[in-house]
């Protein structure tokens, strides 16, 4: 078999590219799917994927001129949940960074 090349998405990238990586062997993938399902593969180019909002999002980035009406939706839906999920992460980073300056501000003035 011949080795896949899996890379992620690089945030900030408008057109979702990947930098090139290293090949993955396919076999890892079937070995690492988790509850021994197999992994989702891409039905357009056979990509392995590990879950199915994975396989959704690659769709709607690489192959957006070929997708179903139903396709496109389920695409658009896991792009949805994919934002709503940086969203969190960047709240929590705030939150975490404002926490931190006002606690070291608090610790401050007691120490001086």
């Amino acid at each position: 078999m011949q080795p896949v090349v899996v890379a992620p998405t690089v945030s900030g990238d408008p057109r979702g590219h990947a930098p090139a990586v290293e090949s993955v062997p396919e076999e890892r993938f079937e070995s690492d799917a988790r509850g021994g399902h197999p992994p989702v593969r891409c039905p357009y180019c056979d990509r392995p994927f590990r879950r199915a909002r994975y396989e959704s999002l690659h769709r709607g980035l690489e192959h957006s001129e070929r997708l179903s009406d139903r396709e496109r939706a389920a695409a658009e839906r896991a792009a949805r949940t994919e934002q709503a999920a940086y969203r969190r992460v960047r709240l929590y980073a705030l939150a975490t960074l404002v926490s931190l300056y006002f606690g070291l501000l608090i610790v401050a003035a007691f120490v001086v």
